[in-house]
């Protein structure tokens, strides 16, 4: 296409009136619907992917533009113009595309980060392990060097090679390089079935070569560009597993029931589910409130990281019913969790998962419908539901007794004396639970960080629903936290969002505070300084007896560095727990984006923390637990 101004002038005049057209009609389906726009247009690779992305929902960009996305940050410029879309500039890949992922989590909208060629790539495809892990569908759109041989290509990596960027993305989800104009409905066909793929979603990869993306494309067919939705899943298949398992749930005197992100749309039937089989829930961190807090059967969180009660119910279950788990190391205590368990009943959309352990009746289809099979199977053979009075029962419920006994513990001397700080200070778990409990009251969506904050935040949050509490266990992503704050700007659906990190995953992506002004973020970061990386130098003196490489040798002053970004509020969050309450409360009545930072107590006091009480390979563990796993054989 030719580079005149002429030429773009007349280019930017069609993109303009298309947009316009689409916007007077109410988007691209009624557009097409009343004929304000053709199926058949003349138009460019840039433009129909605009286009194909708006038929799929997508109104929403993220990112850094460079170089190699020049050509599409001119059509967003045109269609942003008439209203279709937004551009979220930001100051790094990475937050961009932890403020997608965390959009996709929190409402379902979706969202394409948008990058140059080269480390803005590379930035954005090491923040995409955060919905790999966790299976968020998220769009990657990358520049990429043209498809001709013109030399190492500035930013790409320096070899003969081409494709090389593919091959990377492709390991972390699908991708699709662009070589070919008339190929972008197969890319966004692809990139459809992976971003909203009902039970596996996760990042799919857009490659798109600087020759290809201002490539014409004359009378271009927009009824090529898909639309709609992959189909679910229904119940797993009755080839007999149904009455196989309810038989040996029946038989089993302690049943457990491990609850996975993939039961979020299925509370109802694991509700029933447990008191049809006498069990007691284990929660994922991912399914935090898919179980109500209160609930006598929910055990809570089990694993490395997990409480007492959940440990219990792991560590003594005769049987195991996995619903939409993937069994992480951490939860899943390196898979060896479940040392008495000696069937299990594995429901899961996904073939792999479900046939993750030895001895299992894999129940493959939505969790829900499946569940609601298993059921009636069951219901079929007991006349009447469990009573929670049963020695199962009792003998969890104890335990769970105990868990919040020594919570309680904790919360009743929230202050302790810390060295570093030469002062009295917070404890982190008193902290979180101040946080979450306010988070609670005023309906705002809680992340937590990685590190200490995630673990004592798994063990403290009391979600009575889902959807009020995320933290990418997946990853364990430093950053993802405050990046997700982000979110709140891009949202069609306004939330208020508390992020509670730590000053080790803080200065992993502090430019959420210059991009969440810039956007218009709201929400609040709570910064937990203990001055070093705290969850490390706890593995280090648990396992070796010493800390190394861990401890912050320089003070920072938090609370200036956020007065020096103009329009951000920042606090003290003080030293007791109506300091820290006041602080949340005016942080909340502030119209925008605020920091509290709060030094919280690190040391040996066993009040400062709620400990670990499951098993995980980690250093000098990993001999014992492996052999430990291979013992159980499950």
């Amino acid at each position: 296409m030719t580079t005149s101004s002429t030429s773009r002038e007349a280019l930017a005049r069609q993109r303009q009136r298309h947009a316009e057209a689409i916007a007077r009609a109410g988007g691209i389906e009624a557009a097409l619907a009343s004929g304000a726009v053709s199926t058949r247009v003349d138009t460019t690779v840039s433009e129909a992917l605009v286009l194909g992305l708006l038929r799929q929902g997508v109104r929403a960009y993220v990112g850094v533009l460079g170089h190699g996305s020049t050509e599409i940050g001119e059509v967003l410029r045109i269609y942003e113009g008439a209203g279709l879309v937004r551009l979220y500039n930001v100051r790094h890949e990475g937050e961009a595309s932890h403020a997608a992922a965390a959009l996709r989590w929190v409402t379902g909208e979706k969202v394409a980060v948008v990058t140059s060629i080269g480390p803005g790539a590379l930035h954005a495809l090491a923040a995409s392990l955060v919905p790999a892990s966790d299976g968020l569908g998220v769009w990657y759109l990358f520049g990429d060097e043209t498809t001709e041989d013109e030399g190492p290509n500035m930013q790409q990596i320096p070899k003969a090679e081409q494709a090389l960027y593919l091959n990377l993305c492709a390991t972390m989800g699908r991708a699709y390089t662009l070589h070919t104009p008339l190929a972008l409905p197969t890319a966004l066909r692809r990139g459809l079935n992976t971003v909203d793929h009902p039970y596996q979603a996760g990042p799919f990869f857009l490659l798109l070569p600087m020759n290809v993306q201002p490539a014409p494309l004359q009378g271009f067919n927009l009824d090529e560009l898909p639309v709609g939705a992959p189909p679910r899943l229904g119940p797993a298949a009755d080839d007999g597993a149904y009455a196989r398992a309810a038989q040996a749930i029946l038989a089993a005197e302690r049943v457990v029931v491990r609850v996975g992100g993939g039961a979020r749309e299925a509370t109802g039937e694991v509700l029933e589910l447990l008191d049809l089989a006498d069990a007691v829930a284990v929660v994922s961190p991912v399914a935090s409130g898919v179980i109500p807090y209160a609930h006598p059967r929910n055990m809570l969180v089990g694993g490395s990281k997990g409480s007492i009660c959940g440990n219990y119910a792991m560590e003594h279950a005769d049987l195991l019913i996995a619903v939409g788990t993937r069994a992480v190391c951490q939860s899943d205590s390196s898979r060896t969790a479940y040392p008495g368990v000696r069937c299990v009943v594995n429901i899961n959309a996904d073939l792999e998962a479900a046939t993750h352990y030895g001895r299992s009746i894999a129940l493959v289809g939505d969790a829900a419908a499946t569940l609601a099979r298993l059921n009636a199977e069951l219901a079929r053979h007991r006349s009447s539901s469990a009573s929670v009075n049963s020695p199962w029962m009792a003998a969890c419920a104890e335990q769970r007794q105990r868990w919040e006994a020594l919570k309680a513990e904790r919360y009743a001397t929230p202050i302790l004396y810390d060295e570093k700080w030469g002062g009295h200070l917070l404890t982190q778990v008193a902290a979180v639970k101040v946080a979450t409990d306010w988070a609670r009251e005023h309906d705002a969506i809680t992340f937590f960080d990685a590190g200490d904050v995630q673990a004592n935040g798994l063990q403290v949050v009391e979600d009575d629903r889902w959807g009020r509490t995320y933290t990418d266990t997946g990853a364990s992503y430093m950053g993802f936290a405050v990046s997700a704050l982000l979110a709140t700007a891009m949202s069609s659906q306004p939330f208020y969002g508390l992020a509670i990190s730590g000053d080790g995953s803080f200065t992993m992506s502090p430019q959420i505070l210059i991009d969440g002004v810039a956007q218009g973020a709201r929400g609040c970061i709570l910064l937990m300084d203990n001055r070093r990386m705290a969850a490390i130098s706890a593995l280090q003196l648990e396992q070796y007896g010493a800390d190394h490489a861990t401890d912050d040798q320089v003070a920072v002053d938090y609370v200036a560095w956020a007065q020096a970004v103009e329009g951000l509020l920042a606090l003290d969050g003080g030293r007791s727990p109506r300091a820290l309450r006041a602080a949340l409360e005016r942080a909340h009545a502030y119209e925008g984006l605020s920091l509290i930072h709060l030094p919280v107590y690190y040391g040996p006091d066993p009040l400062g923390g709620l400990g670990a009480y499951g098993r995980w390979n980690v250093g000098n563990w990993v001999p014992e637990t492996q052999a430990l796993r291979h013992e159980i054989g499950l």
